[in-house]
């Protein structure tokens, strides 16, 4: 009997002292990194869990019905073969990532969309860029261009409005001041080579433009003064036909100034002037075919210098209505009689936005294009109109 009360004495002094095994503690939640909201850069920015990199995310969604020309014969309408309305809906992405340094933010920028118009379908890389401090290097909007539009942005541009690559440099005085120097792609500013009545393509790329710019922005608005150097570069049947390089260095020079009114829901007004010799892609983005930045005259290239002036009025009539008008003069002097022309446009629409960020209005467009007699073209004006729908958020 004692020898059993031993034994089991002994048991239970060992089962005491044997440890807990591990699965048999309770098991610490794995640490949850939660989405912080980010200030530092205005409203709707977050930090990317697990860094200090802060992103905003943002969409828009526009559904529009385009009406196409139908003023004077040989538009869309009296060609039974080309479409007379466009019907199109765009989906956008906006991705903007902003990270704090010490030699000043550091910034990411995408802007995307996907479209479906008629039959078809597309998609555009609009917009992505790095900019850190005052360098800035990708593709996003010219720096030369400063006023573009209070209009849709739909059929017709009296201004020039350029998404293009580029290296840019902007110091800040202070105070709202700041100047801007950049080099950017030359590409989408090359409107054309007049020879023997035709216009000819640029040939390959040599030189990007050189853009310059002094801008200040405080509480009554904005202004800028800008300037671009742009290389005519004629391909080689131009060089076949003249005998020999031809090439010329183009330039333009502009001014704009957009004034802010704390009138009703806001009233701003904006007038900007272009001036330019070789370059005329740096007027308006809307020519017609006829454009040129330089003409053959029969001895010599000669550059085509054009004079651009345009404006508008954004006017807000009530927190849920807003109309606006713009429009623009351009005179276009080339090296021969058969490139000259003048052309003059307006746009107007009325939106009215029920709730924020949700939009609806229509607008019309009208461009009148006069020819030089010698052109053998007939003077033609255009119309078109558009109905659109669109929610940001």
């Amino acid at each position: 009997m004692t020898r059993i009360f031993v034994f089991g004495a002994m048991a239970g002094l060992v089962a005491v002292s044997t440890p807990v095994q591990a699965a048999d503690l309770p098991v610490a939640p794995e640490p949850v990194d939660y989405v912080r909201i980010c200030d530092a850069y205005g409203a709707r920015f977050y930090y990317i869990p697990g860094t200090e990199t802060c992103l905003r995310v943002r969409g828009r969604v526009r559904t529009e019905f385009r009406v196409r020309n139908f003023g004077d014969a040989e538009n869309a309408w009296g060609d039974r073969d080309t479409d007379g309305y466009q019907w199109r809906t765009r989906g956008y992405l906006y991705l903007d990532a902003r990270t704090a340094t010490e030699f000043g933010t550091l910034r990411t920028y995408i802007e995307m969309y996907m479209q479906q118009q008629n039959n078809g379908g597309a998609f555009s890389f609009e917009k992505g860029y790095i900019q850190w401090g005052g360098l800035l290097a990708g593709y996003t909007s010219s720096n030369f261009d400063f006023f573009t539009g209070y209009s849709m942005d739909a059929q017709i541009e009296s201004y020039s409005d350029q998404t293009i690559n580029q290296i840019a440099y902007t110091y800040a005085f202070g105070n709202g001041f700041s100047a801007t120097l950049a080099l950017e792609d030359r590409s989408s500013r090359e409107t054309g080579i007049g020879l023997n009545g035709g216009v000819l393509d640029y040939g390959g790329t040599r030189m990007p433009d050189v853009v310059g710019v002094l801008a200040v922005s405080q509480g009554w608005g904005q202004a800028q003064l800008m300037g671009a150097l742009h290389q005519v570069y004629p391909n080689s049947t131009y060089n076949g036909l003249t005998g020999g390089s031809e090439d010329e260095l183009g330039w333009a020079i502009g001014a704009g100034v957009e004034l802010d009114f704390d009138v009703a829901a806001g009233v701003s007004v904006a007038l900007q002037g272009v001036y330019t010799d070789g370059a005329s892609g740096y007027g308006s983005t809307g020519w017609v075919d006829q454009i040129t930045d330089a003409v053959w005259d029969g001895n010599s290239t000669e550059t085509t210098r054009t004079w651009n002036i345009f404006g508008g009025v954004s006017v807000g009539v009530t927190d849920h209505w807003i109309v606006n008008v713009e429009g623009g003069y351009h005179n276009v002097d080339a090296g021969a009689d058969a490139y000259d022309f003048t052309q003059w446009s307006v746009s107007g629409n009325v939106m009215w936005e029920p709730v924020k960020g949700f939009e609806m209005g229509p607008e019309i467009q009208y461009r009148d294009i006069d020819y030089d007699a010698a052109s053998g073209l007939d003077d033609t004006n255009q119309i078109f109109g558009t109905f659109r729908l669109q929610r940001s958020f």
